[in-house]
């Protein structure tokens, strides 16, 4: 997938690019945005999704995102510091698909960018999972593992099942997978994250393991990749 960055910190730009190239997108970047809607208007075709800040030191980002409106329907998300309502308010009406908040995490902002795509293209955005020794077909809402077993999942198994499957071998915090899954910050709601990963273990059975990590969340690994892991909590 290609996404378009429109981004004036370059810091911050450079490690979200490396970071999501590290994740299979192809990035290009760009500090202005009389310059993202000169990409856009000669090579829309070429970008898939464009993440948008809207304070930029050339043109205000709600200028950039009615300009892209004009001609495009590629899909935008916001990756602001402004959170007031009006400022989201604005977005949205201006086109925007998503309003992400600075500081935000990587998985949560690949599950924003995801779930764009989803809704732009009526279907799940193409994730890895070879890696991780089974395929999993979101639209299905299920599992196909090495041996031909076939395990149909809930919905909500199947969406953790791809948050966790995005970053194989990484952990990816509890907040992070409440948040993507569950759309909830809530700490008494997880709860539910554990008996979830409970049920994920018991059906992906040699398939694939989901280890705790210990202070932050879980990992998806295959159960021959080497290296020190955290033992499984004991129950959900």
């Amino acid at each position: 997938m290609r996404a378009l960055l429109v981004e004036d910190d370059t810091g911050l730009a450079d490690a979200l690019v490396q970071g999501l190239r590290g994740h299979g997108w192809s990035v290009r970047h760009t500090t202005t945005g009389r310059e993202a809607v000169a990409i856009l208007g000669a090579d829309d075709g070429d970008v898939d999704l464009v993440l948008l800040d809207m304070g930029l030191p050339d043109h205000d980002g709600l200028w950039v995102c009615q300009q892209v409106r004009e001609r495009s329907a590629v899909p935008i998300v916001a990756v602001t510091a402004r959170r007031s309502e009006s400022a989201v308010v604005g977005a949205l009406r201006a086109g925007v698909d998503d309003y992400v908040t600075k500081p935000y995490s990587l998985a949560v902002l690949l599950a924003r960018m995801d779930a764009v795509l989803r809704r732009s293209h009526g279907r799940a955005a193409e994730q890895p999972t070879a890696d991780v020794g089974f395929t999993h077909d979101r639209t299905a809402r299920e599992v196909h593992l090495p041996d031909g077993t076939v395990v149909p999942l809930t919905a909500k198994e199947s969406e953790l099942l791809a948050a966790l499957a995005r970053t194989p071998g990484e952990p990816v915090s509890r907040a992070a997978l409440m948040e993507e899954v569950w759309d909830t910050t809530w700490v008494g709601a997880s709860r539910t994250l554990d008996v979830h990963v409970a049920a994920l273990r018991a059906k992906l059975a040699d398939g694939a393991r989901i280890e705790t990590v210990r202070g932050v969340g879980y990992r998806l690994v295959r159960p021959t990749q080497d290296g020190p892991v955290d033992p499984p909590a004991a129950g959900p």
